[in-house]
């Protein structure tokens, strides 16, 4: 297992609690997924996680789904501009 060279802060993955990492240290392989900082590691490389499973559990927050990444359509505009409303200006009340 590859040794930190620098502290870290990472959220256990199941009890969400935030953990520290001291250096030299070799954490735990689900500790070791959540460290994604190259400079943090000895060799400076990421470590390969020991499993591939990718689908267990929620996406990381902020990350959208693959289905969900294709834009919405916009809405067609009117085909009769004239059909629209015109929009009227505000007249000022007078002042005596």
């Amino acid at each position: 297992m590859a040794r930190l060279v620098a502290a870290v802060h990472v959220q256990h993955p199941e009890t969400r609690e935030w953990v520290v990492l001291e250096p030299g240290e070799e954490p735990a392989p689900e500790l070791a997924v959540e460290i994604t900082n190259p400079g943090a590691w000895e060799s400076g490389v990421l470590p390969e996680p020991e499993d591939q499973a990718e689908d267990e559990g929620p996406p990381p927050f902020g990350f959208a789904p693959d289905e969900s990444s294709e834009p919405e359509p916009e809405p067609e505009p009117d085909a009769d501009p004239e059909s629209a409303p015109t929009p009227q200006r505000r007249r000022k009340t007078a002042t005596t």
